[in-house]
C-alpha cells in the first residue's frame, strides 16, 4: 500500500506532536532530567510499542515506509490516542477506520441530541443506540406511537417493538415489508457485534418470541438504511405518508436520529392535527 508524501508528512508530524504530549507519569516513567524535555523519546515509544526503533524513527521522518495496521495500533496505544486520533492515523496510512468504535458507545441520548429532537417540533423523531434501543424521542413521535412512553425501558427497543407490539402492527399497513427492511438493516449494522451481550440477548428473546422474526432471521438478508416513503395508519388521524431519514451526530456516530417528514399536503395537515393533540 503506497501513501503519498503529504500524508506521510502529516502522519509523521502528528505522531511527533502526540509523542511529545504524552504524560510520562501516566506510563510510570520518571520525568526528564533536562528542564525543557517533555513527552516520550522515540526509543521509549519503540520499546513500549514493540516496534523497531529504526522503523518508528523512519515513520516520524516521513520516509517512504508503509507501517502495518498492527504497528500503528500498537503505537496508538502507547501514545494514548483517542478513538478519533486512532482513526486519523489509520486513514493517513491508507487503512479503513470504519470498524473503530467508541470505547464506551453512547446508549443514552445526550442533552444536545434531546434538544435537537425537541426543536424538530411537529416532525416525529427519535434517537436509537447501536443495539436499536430507543434512547430519546420528541412529543410528535409520542403522538404517532404513544407506547414508546409507556413500555418498560427493557423493552424500549425498535426491533423488539416492531416484532412484538400489536399496536405497531396496526400502525403499519405494510408491516411485513417494513419489518423485513428493519431486520435486514439491523443485521447489516450489528453483524460484527452479534456476540456482544446486549445484541445476543435481544436476538435470543426475539427468536423465542416471534415466529416471523425466527423465519426471516434465518434468511440472513442484509441491506443498508435508505431514506424512503413509509405508510402509517394512525387510529386518530388516519393514513399518513411519511418519509424517514436518519442522521448521525458527528461526535456520537454510533447514535442515530430518525426523522419523519410528510410527503404530501394531506399528511402534513393530519400530522399538525395529531401533534396539536
Amino acid at each position: 500500500m503506497t501513501v503519498d508524501s503529504d500524508r506521510r508528512r502529516e502522519l509523521a508530524e502528528f505522531l511527533k506532536s502526540r509523542r511529545l504530549n504524552v504524560s510520562r507519569a501516566e506510563l510510570g516513567l520518571p520525568e526528564h532530567t533536562r528542564q525543557r524535555a517533555r513527552g516520550l523519546r522515540r526509543e521509549e515509544v519503540s520499546f513500549l510499542s514493540g516496534v523497531s526503533v529504526t522503523w518508528y524513527t523512519w515513520i516520524e521522518q516521513a520516509r517512504e515506509v508503509n507501517p502495518s495496521r498492527q504497528v500503528l495500533t500498537a503505537i496508538a496505544a502507547t501514545l494514548r490516542l483517542s478513538v478519533r486520533e486512532r482513526a486519523y492515523i489509520l486513514e493517513l496510512a491508507g487503512y479503513s477506520a470504519a470498524d473503530l468504535e467508541s470505547v464506551d458507545p453512547v446508549r443514552d441520548a445526550p442533552q444536545p441530541v434531546r434538544r435537537l429532537l425537541d426543536a424538530l417540533a411537529g416532525y416525529p423523531a427519535y434517537a436509537i443506540a447501536p443495539d436499536w434501543g430507543i434512547s430519546a424521542w420528541n412529543t410528535a413521535y409520542e403522538a404517532l406511537y404513544p407506547n414508546v412512553a409507556t413500555v418498560s425501558p427493557a423493552h424500549r427497543n425498535l426491533l423488539w417493538l416492531v416484532f412484538t407490539d400489536p399496536d405497531v402492527r396496526d400502525l403499519l399497513p405494510d408491516w411485513e415489508t417494513d419489518s423485513r427492511h428493519f431486520l435486514a438493516q439491523f443485521r447489516a449494522e450489528a453483524g460484527h457485534r452479534l456476540g456482544d451481550a446486549p445484541f445476543a440477548r435481544l436476538v435470543g428473546r426475539l427468536l423465542d418470541t416471534s415466529e416471523p422474526f425466527r423465519t426471516w432471521w434465518g434468511s440472513h438478508d442484509i441491506e443498508p438504511f435508505t431514506s424512503r416513503e413509509r405508510s402509517f395508519q394512525h387510529p386518530v388521524v388516519g393514513a399518513l405518508q411519511l418519509e424517514h431519514h436518519r442522521l448521525a451526530p458527528s461526535d456520537h456516530p454510533d447514535l442515530h436520529v430518525v426523522i419523519y417528514t410528510p410527503v404530501d399536503p394531506c399528511t402534513a395537515e393530519r400530522l399538525q392535527q395529531l401533534t396539536r393533540g
